[in-house]
Parts: C-alpha cells; sequence; structure tokens
C-alpha cells in the first residue's frame, strides 16, 4: 500500500508542479495573454487524457508481466527529454498561430515525462484493485489530488520566490528521475505475478455455490457514461472560463492561475473522499446565490473591486464544480470499470478544454463560454436530479420549495444569458482571437460630438473623433497634458514652434488606435510594436491616426520584447529619442515588459537623452513602486505625471512614469508644471524580474 501511495502523491505532485513552471518559462513569448495558460491547460488536459488511455488499453487488454515491462521501458526513455527547458528557437516570430504553436512545444518538451506521470494514477490504482481484493482505490484518488493540491498552493508560495526558472526545471527534473525510480519498482512487483490475469474479485474457493453467486458487475449505461464525460468537460470549462476572466482584468501571474485550479482540485478531493461530503440539497441551494453573484460581476465590469471579483469568482466556481464532481461520483461504477471512468473524466476535461480554447474563440466574439458554462452546470444538475431513484424530483414529480427553487435557478439562468448576449446596438466591429476581445463601438459624447471607441475587454484602448477639427486630436490617455503627450511636445529637440530641425524618432510598445501618431510632425518616425494582429486591421479599417500622421509611421507584428531582442541580436539599435510603454490587455498588465530585464532592452533601443514613457494606470495594481524601483535599478530619474478628464477633448485621466536623465527635459518649465512629487504615503520602491516578480505587494485592496 505504502509503495503505491508514495508513487502515486509524487507523480501528482510533479504533474501539478510542472504546470505553472513551464506556463512562466512560454508567458513572455506570447505576449503575456491570459489565453496562454487556457492554451496550456488544453495541452495537460489533452496529454492527460492520452495517459489515461495509455493506462486503460495497457489494464484492459495485457497480462501483469508486459504491463510492467511496457511500462518501465517508457519511464526510461521519458527520461531523455530532461531537464524540461525550452529551447529558444520555440519563440514565435508574429506570424504563427499561438495556440498551435504552444501545443507542439509543450509536447515535444514535456510530453513524455507528463504522458508517464498522467497516467500512473489510474494504473496503479487499477493494479492495487486487483492485487488488493475489497479494498477501495478511490481514496488513492483523492491522495493523488491532495500531492496535486499542494504541488499547485507551494508554487507561487515557496518555489517561485526562491529559486530562478531554471533552478526550478531541475529540481523538478531530478525529482522525476526519482519517480521513475519508485513507478519502476511498482511494475517490477506487477510483474512478479507473472502473465497470468489479476484476480477481478476476491473469491470464495471453499463453496462451489458460492462461485455460481459471484458474477461480475452490471457495466454502467451509455447515459450515465454520456454524463461521465459531460460533468467533467462542463468543470473543466468553468475553471478555464473563471481562469480567463480573471486574468483578464488583472493580471496573467500564476497566481491567479493556481487558485482556480487549486479550487477545482479540492472540489475533486471532497468529492472522491466520501459522497457524504457532497449534499445535494446544500450545493443546489447554494446554485442560487452562486449564479446571482457571477451576474453581478459580470454586470459591473471593470469597476468591481479587485478582492471582491476573486471573492465571487473563485465562490462560484468552488459550487459549481462541487455539483459537477458530486454528481460524479454519485455515478462513479465498480472498481472493475474504474479505468474507463477515469478515461471519461479525462476525455471530458481535454473537451473542455477545447471547447473554450479552440470552440470559443471561433464562435464567440465575447467571453461567453463563462456564462454558458454555469448555465449548462445547472441544466445537468437538474438532468441527474431527474434520473435519480433516490430523489423527491425523480421522473420529473417535483414537490414544494424544490420546484419552486428549480423555476427560480431557470429564470436566474435566463437571466444570465440574456446579460451576457446584450450588446450595444451601435457596434460598429468586433473580433475575438487568441490575445482577446475587441468591439469598435460608435458614441456620441456629451456635446453631440459622435466618436469610435476601441474596447480590450472592458477597457477602452483608444478613441477617435469622426469630424474635423477634432478627428486629429490626441485622446483618451494621450492628451497633450498626458506623460507621453509632455514627452514628445517638449522634448528639447522640438523647437517651440513645434518644427524642430532635428526631427524625433517614437517608439510605442502598444499600437491601440494609434493615437500617439498624431504628435508626429514631417521628418519624424514613429514605430508601434503590437503583437495582436486584429488590433492593427482593427485600427486600420476604423481610425485614421496612422494613415494620415505627418510622420512616418511603420507598424511591427509580434511581441514587443521579443521584436526589439532580434532588433539587438541583429545589430539593430532604434536610436529612440521617446520610448512609450502601453501594452495593456484590457486591464491586465504584460508582466514580462516591466521586469528590469526588459529595462535594460529598452535602453538599448534609446539614446542617451531619451526619455522611457510608462503607463501606469490601472485599477488593481499599484504600479509606481515597481516604475521606481527599476529606474534607481538602471540609475535614471522617475517623474510622475497625472493628467485630468477633459470630456470636452476627449481625454481620460491617466498617470504616466517617465523614466530619463534628460535634465533639459525635466527643468522645462512647461513640463516642471505638470510633474506631481511621489506620494509621502507610497509604497517602498521593488524590482520585478524574469524568474520573480511578486503581485501581492502591488495589489490594491481598496
Amino acid at each position: 500500500m505504502a509503495r503505491y501511495a508514495l508513487t502515486i502523491f509524487l507523480s501528482s505532485f510533479l504533474l501539478f508542479q510542472v504546470q505553472p513552471l513551464i506556463g512562466k518559462f512560454i508567458l513572455p513569448w506570447f505576449g503575456g495573454s491570459p489565453a496562454v495558460w487556457t492554451t496550456c491547460m488544453l495541452s495537460f488536459q489533452v496529454l492527460l487524457l492520452v495517459g489515461y488511455s495509455y493506462a486503460h488499453f495497457i489494464a484492459g487488454w495485457l497480462t501483469p508481466r508486459r504491463q510492467g515491462l511496457l511500462h518501465i521501458c517508457l519511464l526510461t526513455a521519458s527520461i531523455a527529454v530532461l531537464p524540461i527547458i525550452p529551447e529558444d528557437t520555440w519563440k514565435p516570430t508574429g506570424s504563427e498561430w499561438p495556440t498551435w504553436r504552444i501545443m507542439c512545444l509543450l509536447s515535444v518538451c514535456i510530453g513524455g515525462p507528463y504522458l508517464m506521470l498522467s497516467s500512473t494514477g489510474p494504473l496503479l490504482q487499477s493494479w492495487f484493485s486487483r492485487t488488493h481484493a475489497g479494498r477501495s482505490p478511490y481514496r488513492l484518488y483523492a491522495l493523488s489530488n491532495v500531492g496535486s493540491l499542494l504541488a499547485l498552493i507551494s508554487y507561487p508560495f515557496v518555489f517561485e520566490p526562491a529559486l530562478r526558472l531554471a533552478q526550478q526545471a531541475w529540481g523538478w527534473s531530478i525529482a522525476y528521475i526519482v519517480f521513475t525510480f519508485l513507478c519502476g519498482f511498482c511494475a517490477v512487483s506487477v510483474m512478479r505475478l507473472g502473465g497470468a490475469a489479476i484476480a477481478e474479485e476476491p473469491e470464495d474457493s471453499g463453496s462451489k455455490e458460492s462461485e455460481k453467486d459471484i458474477s461480475p458487475p452490471e457495466p454502467p449505461c451509455r447515459i450515465d457514461q454520456l454524463l461521465w464525460l459531460a460533468l467533467a468537460a462542463c468543470g473543466s470549462v468553468i475553471l478555464l472560463a473563471t481562469t480567463n476572466q480573471q486574468c483578464q482584468d488583472v493580471a496573467v501571474v500564476p497566481f491567479l492561475w493556481v487558485l482556480p485550479l487549486s479550487l477545482y482540485l479540492v472540489t475533486f478531493i471532497i468529492c472522491f473522499d466520501s459522497e457524504r461530503w457532497y449534499v445535494r440539497p446544500l450545493f443546489l441551494l447554494l446554485l442560487v446565490p452562486a449564479i446571482a453573484g457571477a451576474y453581478w460581476v459580470l454586470s459591473s465590469g471593470a469597476d468591481a473591486d479587485f478582492p471582491l471579483l476573486i471573492l465571487v469568482y473563485s465562490a462560484t466556481m468552488f459550487v459549481c464544480c462541487m455539483v459537477c464532481h458530486g454528481e460524479l461520483v454519485k455515478l462513479k461504477p465498480q472498481p472493475r470499470y474504474l479505468t474507463k471512468f477515469y478515461l471519461m473524466i479525462a476525455a471530458g476535461g481535454a473537451l473542455g478544454g477545447v471547447l473554450v480554447t479552440l470552440g470559443a474563440p471561433l464562435v464567440f466574439t465575447d467571453y461567453l463560454e463563462y456564462p454558458l458554462g454555469l448555465v449548462a452546470c445547472c441544466m445537468l444538475m437538474l438532468v441527474c436530479v431527474y434520473r435519480d431513484p433516490h430523489w423527491i424530483l425523480y421522473r420529473g414529480k417535483p414537490i414544494g420549495a424544490w420546484a419552486v427553487l428549480m423555476i427560480l435557478l431557470s429564470l436566474m439562468c435566463v437571466a444570465f444569458c440574456i446579460q451576457a448576449f446584450d450588446y450595444p446596438s451601435t457596434i460598429i466591429a468586433t473580433s475575438r482571437n487568441f490575445y482577446g476581445k475587441l468591439r469598435v463601438i460608435e458614441y456620441l459624447d456629451d456635446y453631440d460630438k459622435a466618436y469610435y471607441s476601441l474596447q480590450h475587454g472592458c477597457i477602452v484602448h483608444g478613441v477617435q473623433f469622426l469630424e474635423q477639427p477634432w478627428r486629429s486630436l490626441p485622446t483618451s490617455y494621450y492628451g497633450p497634458e498626458s506623460g507621453a503627450g509632455l514627452a514628445v511636445q517638449f522634448h528639447p529637440q522640438r523647437e517651440e514652434d513645434g518644427m524642430g530641425d532635428a526631427p524625433l524618432k517614437i517608439g510605442v510598445i502598444g499600437l491601440g488606435v494609434g493615437t500617439m501618431a498624431a504628435y508626429g510632425l514631417p521628418g519624424d518616425t514613429i514605430r508601434f510594436y503590437d503583437i495582436n494582429p486584429d488590433v492593427i486591421r482593427m485600427a486600420d479599417e476604423h481610425f485614421s491616426y496612422c494613415k494620415y500622421s505627418e510622420a512616418d509611421v511603420d507598424i511591427v507584428l509580434g511581441d514587443a520584447r521579443i521584436s526589439l531582442e532580434r532588433e539587438i541580436q541583429n545589430g539593430e539599435s532604434q536610436k529612440f529619442d521617446v520610448l512609450v510603454v502601453d501594452a495593456f490587455s484590457s486591464d491586465s498588465i504584460p508582466m514580462h515588459l516591466l521586469t528590469l530585464e526588459s529595462c535594460e532592452l529598452y535602453w538599448k533601443h534609446l539614446k542617451e537623452d531619451g526619455i522611457l514613457a510608462i503607463h501606469i494606470s490601472n485599477r488593481h495594481i499599484d504600479l509606481e513602486p515597481l516604475v521606481r524601483g527599476l529606474a534607481d535599478e538602471i540609475g535614471y530619474e522617475a517623474a510622475l505625471f497625472d493628467n485630468d478628464d477633459d470630456d470636452e477633448q476627449g481625454v481620460d485621466s491617466s498617470t504616466w512614469v517617465l523614466v530619463t536623465n534628460n535634465r533639459e527635459f525635466l527643468e522645462d518649465e512647461e513640463v516642471k508644471k505638470h510633474r506631481l512629487e511621489w506620494p509621502k504615503d507610497a509604497r517602498a520602491p521593488v524590482v520585478w524580474t524574469d524568474d520573480f516578480s511578486n503581485l501581492f505587494e502591488l495589489l490594491i485592496w481598496d
């Protein structure tokens, strides 16, 4: 028993420890998008399905000796890919389909070890159930989930802050070698049983009559098997959709990956430990406030406070996953069919991943998989209740309060769907791809001026008036008194009349609608970097800043950091006078653009007297101490600027930090007039690196 428990525990720990580890490795390569993690999850779920299929096949078709021999051979072969450090050759160039590239990368780098780890749970439980007749293997499944949960919780709080990524990868690889020896020992023990089939059930050899009474358990019906698949898929959809919803408005960090996945595993642990923990009437009642809370958060959009947002999303996901997994356990088969049961669970998980990662972006232009997943959870519970002969609603005979509850849930689901599909009538264009959802919407301001707004998620990424003379004005976060506007207008190379002898070279990370091009003068060069091809297309089709700019405008497709790194590798420094960093996706920050390594890269592309302008407006994260810390680390001065709203000019309030040692610029009277002192109660400066970033120290909790 002990060797099975230890091996399964270690396999589960490594299985879930590698997920945030490898995800953090490749996150900067693909723009820091929330879809990076959901694509990783899809890859893990597919590999898990392959591992469960392998376990189901060899447990059902091979003798113990052949099972053990095959497994030992595959374990040995899987060591060949260690250590699990992705090669730089996998970095995208900007034109590839990111989902496919990530899945190929993960299959090559960790596919072999992940396959062996994922097959361990069901395979060793199969061996245990047949060699220890009469003892339930489902406790081992709960133990595996405990190992998985411990791995997830320990990563952001223990391993991530203590070890660099390369050290984490080497440590994981060494632990995997230890696992192969333990698993090989279990395989050798099974091989000793010989070539005969393993006993399925205990036999009473003392009586022929008792042998006649023993019959194989009845196989589960097709409807039960379909419910296994549907319930597992629904739980997976809710997990991934919840992760997407959280990350798109905060930041793509391991903690916001780990929290939903940890709760997801907790529901597995609770439900599979014992059926008594899932009290159907209780969770049926809890579905009502859970659905109502999710409806409220989605209606509030980005205005919801961060702690409340995380609390509601987490509570809703926990209740829904408890329903899915609790009903799943109620339908579990006899141990004889457990590998098939686990196979259907894995297939459901992979199906949920496919629906969220591949299907939803093709079918929906909004994140509709989240509300639809919650509705599907309610519907599946009603189906399970309807089919349960021990339940008061069996065969559709509702009584009393339960009928009222069912009606209430149904009405809430209808309201949820209406809210999810309620779009403004003035939408001009919509788009959704790997990097998020985009909408161009036409509005009228308080002065009856029409304008187009580009929204990424629930955050405005730029506006432009439709009529002259307002059409050429810099708007939104780039007004004349914004940090970016001041950096360009009052750069020492500009003369007072705005027609300097030496034109400016301006770099902008994050295209938006191309508003910075409004500052371009004849002879200037403005070079935009943006990873999202749909942003580039919409800026060209529906906005005219880049088209009619007096400057020479160039747009580079691809992650800005990778593009800048390749330019340096090719011996090409852009020598920017001003470099603007504003690449938020919705309200989420691409953290790889705000690390020490990224700032050092920026200064390789800036002139000695250049100005680095960083937009730090954010509802959930206080970026001031981070930018101050980065400026101190590289030895430059950080100046704070904050402008107010100007509705008539279409300007939004924004906060910028300009990092520079250009004394002539900093001493300019107009610049000094707009510069702010750092708050006395400001947090201490911090520095993020590619290997370490602590989101908690910058969260805005009020």
